[in-house]
């Protein structure tokens, strides 16, 4: 892909709820041949109390090569990360009790750390944070914008 759109966010932040629907929107407009999207897990505990359970459940999906799918019923549906993967873990093909069960062992505690601490390092203090080719990005994410920033960090890859 020409542009990677790196997002550092939290599944109980409703400003990530929002940015979500928009990075949706962006994939599906320019597609994946275009536009790789990363996500990274900022729990931001101190106000969320169950913000980094729901990271480790996403990573607890992945490990089962279900994240995106996760990350996008994280997003999408209402209720806390075990009452929808409580209700939707057969959609994932997943074991709901075995991937609770991780996620309150701890399992994948570092993975989401390793994740929060490569933020605090680059500088992100709240969510949703967007870099764009490895930048920082400071504009708006409601669609026009964030489409705007994307293709012209796209048109500068393409021009060097």
């Amino acid at each position: 892909a020409e542009v990677t759109l790196v997002e550092y966010g939290d599944y109980e932040c409703l400003h990530c709820r929002n940015a979500h629907a928009v990075v949706k929107q962006i994939q599906r407009y320019l597609g994946s041949e275009h536009l790789r999207h990363v996500f990274r897990h900022f729990p931001l505990t101190q106000a969320r109390a169950d913000a980094e359970r729901a990271a480790q459940a996403a990573e607890a999906a992945g490990s089962r090569g279900r994240f995106w799918e996760a990350h996008d019923l994280l997003f999408e549906r209402r209720g806390t990360y075990e009452q929808i993967f409580r209700r939707y873990a057969a959609a994932l093909g997943v074991d709901a009790r075995l991937l609770l069960g991780e996620v309150a062992e701890g399992v994948y505690l570092a993975r989401v750390r390793e994740d929060f601490m490569s933020g605090v390092m680059s500088g992100v203090k709240g969510t949703p944070t967007f870099f764009i080719n490895g930048a920082p990005y400071e504009g708006g994410y409601d669609f026009d914008t964030l489409l705007s920033a994307v293709e012209e960090a796209g048109e500068s890859v393409l021009l060097c």
